[in-house]
């Protein structure tokens, strides 16, 4: 038997499809955004001598780390009404566990880049009788984030993709809108394929930004 396909079924609903990007996007972007931030401020507190906040930021990179992203999802978004009696959107849930876990793995990587850093830069910012906030922003943060570049655009290509498990909550994303068209016309390949290239262009797109970042913070070494 050869194979059942037809794409001309899904070409009156490609703009439809592609109306997902707009949901993927947003989600990636704000949860880079805050979970980069987030991550810094457990990064700060790995790295403190208070051994209770340090203990707890372990520990909660420990939890988010050790648990399924989609059961953090789906907890958030089915358990925060029944605890709160808040009556979460979609988008918020999304965003929120999608910044409390990015946060936890970004934590680290943040972690390992300021530890990295040349001693040198601590012992004379030290001696120049720099404040310890202001030698971490101006200083010793910045160097770390030059060396981890790569590392946090992975992290940003993996939440990119893993975003499409918004669409277990309902959020119309590029693979919500797939599932949309694919209940509509009975077909599972073509939407999914055109779901998948939509998905591969993105993380392209991505990489390639990444890549002439990279080279102009050499130009700047």
């Amino acid at each position: 038997m050869g194979m059942n396909l037809d794409f001309a079924q899904i070409v009156p609903y490609i703009p439809f499809i592609l109306e997902g990007i707009k949901g993927t996007l947003l989600v990636t972007l704000i949860s880079v955004v805050l979970g980069f931030f987030w991550g810094s401020i457990l990064a700060l507190i790995k790295i403190s001598r208070v051994k209770l906040l340090n203990w707890l930021a372990v520990a909660y990179t420990s939890v988010f780390r050790g648990t399924p992203l989609i059961l953090q999802l789906t907890f958030v978004y089915f358990a925060t009404p029944q605890l709160t009696g808040y009556n979460i959107s979609q988008l918020e849930a999304a965003v929120l566990t999608f910044t409390l876990n990015s946060g936890a793995y970004i934590s680290e990587t943040i972690r390992g880049g300021i530890l990295a850093v040349d001693k040198g830069q601590w012992e004379a910012a030290k001696a120049l009788g720099v404040p310890y906030h202001r030698m971490m922003l101006d200083i010793i943060l910045p160097q770390a984030v030059k060396n981890i570049l790569p590392a946090l655009v992975n992290e940003t290509i993996a939440l990119l993709k893993e975003s499409a498990l918004v669409s277990t909550i309902g959020l119309a994303d590029i693979m919500q809108n797939a599932n949309v068209v694919k209940g509509t016309i009975f077909r599972y390949f073509e939407p999914y394929m055109m779901a998948g290239i939509l998905y591969y262009v993105m993380v392209m797109i991505l990489t390639w930004v990444a890549r002439v970042l990279e080279r102009r913070m050499r130009l700047s070494d």
